[in-house]
């Protein structure tokens, strides 16, 4: 295809050529062309580390846990603190005073400084730091003692004991000097790669816990121990945090984070205080500490973090313990009502597993409440990092995807299904961790009868079944209940697992019902607070997925509207709308300044110019999202803002409008110097026929009448 303006990107012609810039170049820079598996997963995690690596001017080695940590345990639940006496008890002073020795230019104070190292003769802390020592959450002056903040690197050293919890607010990239800490499940060590926490109002404020270090030469221990404050702190500022090393401490550095996601979630003004306390949450918010100025905020212990059960604790043990045993045979479904921590336990969930292998694949069935895409998107991801911090904060591409294009499947039962049937078919044959299969808060009626055809059609090992307050929101999904209940699409005797892909005729496989109560505040309600609505938090998502659009460099933030976009031929790719009617002469209007999907599908789109508009929507891959910003009918061009690279464009020939639609603040609360486009008054209300006509295919069926 021919484009007068911009010059063809690639050397391949025809079909290839189609994805062309409006302009010869963009305003981010222009990335070579990655390789396929690149392009299949780009974790977010790895983007932010990226961008921090280029601030700081260091790659600290990665290496990932060497020993297993130990069980979920209840962190109220503290045993006292051992300290064992060597016979070389005083070796490890000795040691570090030997390092202080060497450093000259810092003179006798220096020296002095490691006289009270925490571990004596006798093996016993001083009595001066018993405050210090005490476990349980850091706040007040015992947050004071153990943090200092370093002015011209900007960044804090925090020590910790064992139990000690810091919940905060905020975010900050954490890496972890000396010991282990423990974050939503995932055990970090020295020697790993910095690491970004999210703590912001939409959900509950995360909890850094200390681990017990497990070291055994502790004596060789202390004298590094000089070396690694050495790097970080002056003299003034290692004196105050020496005396308070003992066997178990862990050292954790702090830094400040800015990435292209919060500068442009920042930018909208109702964002502007997103990471932020809440209301509630000021009077108990710890001020005026060495973290404050790296954007992180302290809370007392009125605030509570995230709160595990016992039940989830014993959950959790037991599908660790299963999956330690059966990496690439372990299937979890999780299951529960609205509002009852199915997404916190999930992220948990891989969180720990992630210290046990390298890597945990996703299977992502809850269209409403996403984990790694927009909303509205079914996909299959292979998790490898941890997940520290609320779905927005980790927004990347699947390896495989289909767009559904609602926050709900009510409307279409069977294409769900079809959809998820086609995901699990992508599932790498040989693969080496467990999945996790997440589902709807959708539990009566039809929802019901969806997870009953998940758990025939997909060979589960354990599923966990979450509830609040002893009520039941629907029945055990035991083996026994499935044996006589109805699906959408499977009946009573239950068939063998995939048994209409397979032509085994073994007896249905059985698996382990895990029953959890959740016991956190507020669990079965929908949040009151700002950002705490589900539409809000969809709204997050998507916005954290646009914000991919700015340039990685240092600058202001830019306006959707005032991006270079794609210009691609009406010929070149199909138009297609999801669950709903729309008139062909109307389709440019449903169209302009919408989100549509980027889509790949079989048949080959044949055209003379003239636009392409499917009559039904297929099951199709979706390799990412675009704003389509314009039309211009004259030319025949649609202008497309999309940050999905050029590489993969090549194979994107069709677009698809969904229900999911751009947030208000998009076009109404952007930066900009003249009238905001596509925002006008002159509109009258009193019309009639404007909205959706929407078609509803998961009626009643006979056969179902009466359930």
């Amino acid at each position: 295809m021919k484009v007068k303006q911009g010059k063809p990107q690639g050397k391949s012609q025809g079909k290839s050529q189609k994805w062309k810039n409006a302009r010869t170049k963009r305003c981010r820079p222009a990335t070579a062309t990655a390789s396929s598996s690149d392009l299949n997963s780009s974790p977010a995690v790895a983007r932010l580390i990226g961008e921090h690596r280029v601030l700081v001017r260091k790659k600290p080695g990665v290496k990932r846990l060497e020993t297993g940590p130990k069980s979920v345990s209840d962190s109220k639940k503290t045993a006292p603190q051992k300290f064992h006496a060597h016979t070389n008890g005083n070796s490890g002073y000795a040691a570090a005073a030997a390092a202080a020795e060497e450093e000259e230019s810092e003179g006798t104070t220096a020296r002095n400084s490691f006289s009270g190292f925490g571990l004596h003769g006798n093996g016993l802390e001083s009595a001066g730091n018993e405050r210090f020592l005490k476990p349980g959450r850091l706040e007040g002056n015992a947050l004071h003692q153990c943090a200092v903040r370093d002015d011209k690197k900007n960044h804090a050293v925090l020590v910790m004991q064992k139990e000690q919890t810091l919940c905060f607010r905020g975010k900050c990239f954490l890496t972890c000097l000396y010991g282990r800490v423990e974050v939503m499940g995932f055990t970090i060590e020295e020697g790993q790669q910095p690491y970004p926490l999210f703590s912001p109002a939409s959900h509950s404020p995360i909890t850094v816990r200390a681990m017990e270090t497990e070291n055994t030469g502790f004596t060789e221990d202390a004298a590094q121990l000089a070396d690694i404050l050495r790097d970080y702190l002056t003299a003034g500022h290692r004196k105050k945090l020496v005396g308070k090393l003992i066997r178990d401490s862990s050292i954790v550095l702090l830094e400040p984070m800015e990435s292209t996601m919060t500068k442009f979630l920042s930018s909208f003004p109702d964002l502007s205080e997103l990471f932020s306390p809440l209301a509630n949450e000021l009077l108990s918010a710890v001020l005026d500490t060495p973290l404050n100025g790296l954007g992180i905020v302290p809370l007392s212990s009125n605030i509570e973090g995230i709160k595990a059960s016992k039940s989830l604790r014993n959950a959790l043990n037991t599908l660790v313990d299963a999956c330690k045993g059966d990496m690439d045979g372990s299937v979890i479904l999780v299951c529960g009502a609205k509002n009852v921590g199915k997404s916190t336990f999930i992220r948990i969930l891989i969180n720990t597993l992630l210290n046990h292998t390298g890597s945990v694949e996703y299977l992502e069935g809850d269209l409403g409440q996403t984990e790694f895409t927009p909303p509205g998107c079914l996909c299959l991801t292979t998790v490898s990092e941890p997940l520290l911090g609320p779905p927005f904060t980790h927004q990347r591409t699947p390896e495989h995807m289909i767009y559904y294009g609602q926050s709900s499947c009510e409307s279409d039962l069977d294409r769900y299904l079809e959809a998820l049937k086609s995901l699990w078919h992508r599932l790498p044959p040989s693969r080496e961790g467990p999945l996790i299969i997440n589902t709807m808060g959708w539990v009566k009626g039809f929802g019901l009868q969806l997870l009953v055809d998940m758990l025939r059609f997909f060979p589960v090992s354990h599923v966990v079944q979450l509830g609040h307050s002893g009520t039941q929101q629907c029945p055990p999904l035991t083996p026994d209940f499935l044996r006589a209940a109805h699906g959408c699409q499977t009946h009573p005797p239950a068939q063998s697992a995939l048994s209409e892909f397979t032509a085994s005729a073994n007896p249905p496989r059985t698996f382990l019902h895990l029953p959890v109560q959740s016991e956190f505040e507020g669990v079965g309600t929908q949040g009151k607070a700002k950002h705490q609505r589900s539409n809000e938090l969809r709204e997050l998502s998507l916005l954290s997925y646009l914000s991919q659009l700015q340039s990685p460099d240092p600058g202001p933030v830019q306006p959707l509207h005032s991006l270079i976009p794609y210009q691609v031929p009406h010929g070149a790719v199909a138009l297609g709308v999801l669950h709903c009617e729309v008139m062909p002469s109307h389709m440019f209007y449903a169209a302009n300044a919408s989100l549509v999907a980027l889509c790949c599908v079989a048949e080959k789109i044949t055209s003379r110019g003239s636009p392409v508009l499917l009559p039904q929507a297929p099951l199709c891959p979706c390799v990412g999202f675009g704003v389509l910003r314009g039309i211009d009918t004259a030319r025949g061009l649609y202008y497309l803002l999309t940050p999905v690279d050029p590489s993969v464009l090549r194979n994107v020939n069709c677009l698809l409008l969904g229900a999911v639609s751009l947030p208000s603040c998009i076009v109404t609360a952007q930066d900009c110097d003249h009238d905001l486009p596509y925002v006008t008054s002159n509109y009258s209300f009193d019309l009639s026929g404007a909205g959706k006509l929407r078609v509803f295919k998961g009626l009643v069926r006979p056969g179902h009448a009466g359930l």
